[in-house]
């Protein structure tokens, strides 16, 4: 008995003959399993993504090759992304039909604005994307992004969870 076959390779998901030579094989040749990945995407053009949800991966000791094992589903950015926008609206109506119904917390969000927060030494294109993304004032720009480091991600993520 080799050590290849002292160390069967464990895999969940039932195997045809076919796929137990193919991984046989890659291991006889050197391939080492990588341990860690999640997901693995191929991204083609017009927005087409294949995902592997829970993929199995193999590297070359010698190169940067990848053998991906798993189940592939065709994923559409374009559709997702028509979805998320059509959340976004749906939220920003429902804000504003909130603010119509209620005059007391536009009124707190006024005092909150009125009052002036130095930006420090915070570069002004970082305070403009996060003001033109989150849909908010300068002021909670500068505030959002002193409270999260200077990170422009987290800061505009906090303003969306704020809003929605």
């Amino acid at each position: 008995m080799s050590a290849h076959e002292e160390k069967p390779v464990q895999v969940e998901t039932a195997q045809s003959r076919a796929e137990k030579k193919a991984r046989k094989t890659i291991l006889n040749n050197g391939l080492k399993p990588v341990q860690g990945i999640n997901r693995v995407t191929f991204t083609r053009a017009g927005g087409i993504v294949f995902a592997i949800a829970t993929p199995e991966v193999y590297k070359s000791v010698n190169s940067d090759t990848f053998i991906v094992f798993g189940d592939m589903q065709m994923e559409d950015m374009r559709a997702r992304a028509q979805e998320a926008a059509a959340q976004q609206l749906a939220a920003e109506a429902e804000a504003k039909d909130n603010e119509a119904e209620g005059s007391a917390a536009p009124a707190a969000v006024e005092e909150d604005d009125t009052e002036e927060v130095d930006a420090g030494d915070i570069e002004e294109k970082d305070i403009e994307l996060v003001v033109s993304q989150a849909n908010v004032s300068r002021n909670k720009a500068i505030k959002a992004l002193k409270n999260n480091d200077k990170d422009i991600v987290n800061a505009i993520m906090s303003m969306l969870d704020f809003v929605v």
